[in-house]
């Protein structure tokens, strides 16, 4: 299984690296053993960090309260937990 997520049950645990004030938001693929998403929001009072969890909760066609930062709220690093999606993470990067 790759790095940057792990599932266990109907939970989802990705590893992100998260780039704010992009042109657009976009999963952009690998940084290291992160995922990395682009994000058109600024870093500027939680709003990259309000739309990050929203551009998760669509990508997993779950609604956003299933979707949790555990970790990372004031840096690029993140992990972030999914809850009741049926979509495989790997889907992500083709």
């Amino acid at each position: 299984m790759p790095e940057w997520y792990r599932s266990s049950g109907d939970c989802i645990t990705l590893t992100l690296h998260v780039q704010p004030g992009a042109k657009q938001t976009t999963v952009a693929g690998l940084h290291g053993d992160a995922l990395k998403i682009r994000l058109a929001a600024p870093p500027i009072e939680g709003r990259a960090n309000e739309a990050l969890l929203r551009f998760i909760a669509d990508l997993f066609r779950v609604p956003l309260r299933n979707v949790t930062l555990k970790q990372g709220e004031q840096s690029r690093h993140k992990r972030v937990e999914v809850h009741g999606s049926s979509v495989d993470p790997a889907g992500l990067l083709s």
